[in-house]
């Protein structure tokens, strides 16, 4: 008798702490790190209205016009990039609606630290902003002055220590620079441990700048010198884009439109709520974006009634199209320019997804 509830007692204990273990490895699993990052909607901005409190888009020396709709740029809320997301977490996301739970390396390059990640999107916010306002000044045929300068550079490469970003690249080895495009051709006629001639223009100042060209490291046959070069623009006049705490480069495209829309006495929004998103270059060219799904959800939630979708991402976005919002097709600025006006006048063709 004493033999049997001994063997009972011990299998009692025995399953128990099998139990307890068990459900230890299960919260340890739980709490594992897994590669995804999380994706929902965010926050959807007026560029026609105010950001923290004060207008997001002020334009100074030029006569401006009163809008009645809104032109909404959209974001996607991604967790952060220091945090590194937990099985349990990963599936939640799973479990949730509104939510994507995607591979983390298609959102944040595993050779970028969380702070180079920050500076990077930035950087392109930026950028946005330039090539916004130059896209948005060519479509409404308004002169302006393209400089080829210094946009970035590269440590430990010749042109480090020598060069600075924003210098004015005016010629190389001789030849006046019209490009960005130019430079990278002209450097590379060399071959790697010859030399290029520079001639800047720094604060006002002529500089000249010989650099020994290295080999590139994707491409020992290739010379480089380790600069990004791009344009920058001398404006006619003066505008502002004040926006915190949203980076990267899909905005261009709704601040494009937000300026067309504050210099164009007719209002093209047409009283409407649009929504859109995409990045712009400055010849007015509108480039694909991620996080569309969540975007047009976030807009949807906002009110807008229809959602500027890049080219690039039409069959995307139509596949989860939410109800009561109209998606446009636009691959250029002037696409987007003409499918507002067809919207508010009801007349010619909306380009859709």
């Amino acid at each position: 008798m004493l033999n049997r509830l001994g063997a009972r007692q011990a299998r009692t204990v025995t399953l128990s702490v099998t139990g307890v273990l068990l459900a230890v490895m299960v919260a340890c699993l739980l709490l594992l790190p897994v590669p995804y990052a999380r994706l929902s909607p965010g926050p959807a901005t007026d560029t026609l209205g105010e950001a923290n409190g004060k207008p997001l888009i002020v334009i100074s020396g030029r006569q401006t016009f009163p809008t009645t709709g809104k032109l909404d740029l959209t974001t996607v809320a991604i967790s952060n990039p220091s945090h590194r997301m937990s099985l349990f977490e990963a599936m939640q996301g799973w479990l949730q609606s509104g939510v994507a739970v995607v591979p983390r390396n298609t959102v944040y390059p595993d050779n970028l630290s969380a702070e180079d990640i920050e500076a990077r999107n930035v950087q392109e916010m930026a950028l946005s902003q330039t090539h916004a306002t130059a896209a948005a000044l060519k479509q409404l045929k308004i002169p302006l002055v393209a400089n080829t300068v210094v946009a970035a550079l590269t440590e430990g490469t010749p042109a480090w220590g020598k060069l600075q970003v924003a210098d004015r690249i005016l010629r190389i080895d001789g030849v006046k620079v019209t490009g960005p495009a130019q430079v990278v051709e002209l450097v590379r006629k060399h071959k790697p441990g010859e030399q290029v001639a520079f001639v800047l223009e720094r604060d006002g100042k002529r500089v000249n700048q010989t650099l020994t060209t290295a080999p590139n490291p994707d491409d020992p046959s290739i010379p480089f010198v380790g600069i990004t070069p791009d344009v920058d623009y001398e404006f006619p006049f003066q505008v502002t884009i004040s926006l915190d705490d949203v980076g990267g480069p899909s905005a261009g495209l709704m601040f494009a439109l937000g300026i067309i829309e504050r210099l164009t006495p007719e209002d093209i929004t047409g009283g409407r709520h649009i929504a859109g998103t995409g990045s712009i270059s400055d010849d007015g060219v509108v480039g694909k974006i991620g996080g569309i799904q969540m975007k047009i959800l976030g807009a949807r939630k906002a009110g807008a009634t229809v959602f500027m979708v890049p080219a690039g991402n039409c069959r995307e976005a139509a596949a989860n199209r939410p109800d009561g919002i109209q998606l446009v097709r636009v691959d250029t600025l002037d696409t987007a320019v003409k499918a507002l006006n067809a919207i508010r006048t009801g007349q010619g063709t909306v380009p859709t997804c």
